[in-house]
């Protein structure tokens, strides 16, 4: 079993400031990794990432995930290598095709979507550039159906698995297992992750919002997306995962960083 890694998602910047303090904050919290959106808000992660590293000492900064539409694979190798080289190692790439709402800023930035299979090969030849120079930063794929469990399976360094907010622990167990079985000789240098939504049953309007249903449907639901509140319950939910499902990897969104960094502290008491 691979060691635990914990991470936080940061999906807002109000100015340059409140952005460096928060990774500041992270850092302290003890959190892994500091990982942006794409967009954050409005604004260009590669910018905020610089300026995360620069105002932290171990911390690794990354993106969650980089949507591939956005940007010309030569231009985006170009900044990858720049933030891996001047962060001494500290950066982590993560991709994907896109999330909801990125085919109208791929538009905005003059660029082609495409329809999901385009998108897929697309980041497939990106990936194959990005892979050209042998010191390159951890590669991350989202991955959710069958053509991107696959494509990770083959290219990624870490897979985030991308369920819908009400995944059952079987149905995130049969995903798992799919993708286990396409790794074959690669998943032990794999890392498996996930993105949590929420700690607790407290609603949430940015989070019902966004994904349909509110925290409290989805804790009652035992959705795999939320944590319980209390510290000793989650730890021991994410130690069952690992063991039997291997993943070492969890991110949540900043909103829920205090109280996760209190869970992060009792797996890692508990030997996660």
């Amino acid at each position: 079993m691979k060691p635990f890694r914990f991470g936080v998602v940061a999906g807002f910047a109000r100015d340059l400031g409140s952005w460096t303090a928060q990774a500041e904050r992270v850092e302290k919290l003890g959190f892994d990794t500091l990982l942006a959106t794409d967009p954050v808000g409005t604004a260009d992660p590669f910018v905020l990432l610089g300026a995360a590293a620069a105002v932290t000492i171990d911390l690794t900064v990354g993106t969650f995930v980089l949507a591939d539409p956005f940007r010309d694979a030569r231009a985006l190798d170009w900044q990858v290598q720049t933030l891996h080289q001047q962060t001494g190692g500290r950066f982590e790439l993560g991709l994907g095709v896109g999330r909801p709402g990125a085919e109208a800023h791929t538009e905005r930035l003059g660029r082609e979507f495409g329809g999901p299979g385009e998108r897929i090969t697309r980041m497939a030849e990106t990936i194959a550039l990005l892979k050209e120079t042998a010191d390159r930063p951890r590669l991350t794929l989202a991955a959710g159906g069958p053509k991107m469990l696959a494509l990770a399976a083959q290219e990624a360094d870490t897979v985030t698995f991308t369920w819908a907010p009400r995944t059952t622990e079987a149905e995130a167990e049969s995903i798992v297992d799919r993708f286990r079985k396409l790794a074959e000789e690669r998943l032990p240098d794999i890392e498996l992750g996930l993105n949590l939504m929420a700690v607790g049953d407290a609603p949430a309007p940015g989070i019902a919002r966004w994904a349909g249903v509110d925290v409290p449907e989805l804790a009652a639901g035992n959705a795999v997306t939320v944590l319980p509140a209390d510290p000793g319950q989650a730890a021991e939910r994410l130690l069952g995962w690992r063991e039997r499902w291997g993943i070492s990897y969890v991110t949540i969104n900043s909103g829920y960083a205090e109280p996760f960094a209190e869970i992060a502290a009792r797996v890692r008491l508990a030997g996660g």
